[in-house]
């Protein structure tokens, strides 16, 4: 397998998803593509299947809050301080779906690790929830509200929400790894009651966690980055470096 890099840093919120579509798009049976991006304003993406009424879309255009739909499953994330990956692997190539999604999640937990001693406590969940029944409570609105198996925990708590899906004959996964707490602010773009609020921002607080509170400092963006394509490397046993690729 040839693998390809590329951090394409701060873009909008739709080129960061046509980016990903394209690369899904240009996949072939014998390579394989790892990105590391940011965005460009702050941005609300919605599962391929949420309805945008869930978000109060005026004081998003108000804040300057992006809000694009992602072509992947799962629910609103406010993408803000973090690091989003991507990965795009040929289906059926080495692994099914399923392992993929959990090789990456090791490949990213050894990047953690890399980048701080502390992150090494992080883990993979190992329980899937019932994410049918989740979907019908208002915690189902936003992704950060529960962790999928295989997903990145620490200490319980949800560190990298990630999605993945198949794509004719590739595999696109992407995911967020939450590096400062300004992804709890989802909350005051949803269409929810006072009670719902509240209810929410429990469980925000409550369920997830991000690296500038695991470690106690502010975080390291470029250290970071590199961090995560040597636990990529060092993961997928690539002996050569990753390629550079510029789209």
């Amino acid at each position: 397998m040839k693998w390809f890099y590329t951090d394409t840093g701060f873009n909008t919120g739709k080129y960061n998803m046509d980016f990903d579509m394209s690369l899904a798009h240009t996949c072939t049976n014998d390579i394989a593509f790892f990105r590391i991006y940011r965005w460009q304003p702050y941005c609300i993406s919605l599962g391929a299947n949420q309805k945008i009424s869930d978000i109060k879309i005026e004081k998003s255009i108000a804040d300057d809050i992006e809000i694009v739909t992602r072509p992947t499953g799962g629910r609103a994330i406010l993408h803000a301080e973090e690091i989003t990956y991507s990965v795009v692997y040929p289906y059926g190539k080495d692994f099914s779906p399923k392992e993929l999604y959990s090789e990456i999640s090791k490949a990213l937990l050894n990047g953690l690790k890399l980048y701080d001693p502390k992150l090494g406590e992080a883990e993979l969940e190992n329980i899937q929830p019932n994410f049918p029944a989740l979907l019908k409570e208002s915690s189902g609105a936003i992704c950060f509200g529960s962790t999928a198996k295989n997903e990145v925990k620490f200490h319980g708590k949800k560190l990298i929400g990630s999605a993945q899906r198949k794509l004719n004959s590739t595999i696109l996964q992407h995911g967020s790894i939450l590096c400062g707490d300004y992804h709890k602010h989802l909350i005051d773009y949803l269409n929810i009651d006072e009670n719902e609020f509240l209810h929410l921002k429990r469980e925000i607080d409550s369920k997830t966690i991000e690296i500038e509170t695991i470690v106690g400092y502010e975080t390291d963006y470029s250290r970071l980055t590199c961090s995560l394509k040597s636990g990529f490397e060092n993961h997928f046993e690539i002996l050569e470096p990753i390629n550079s690729f510029i789209k």
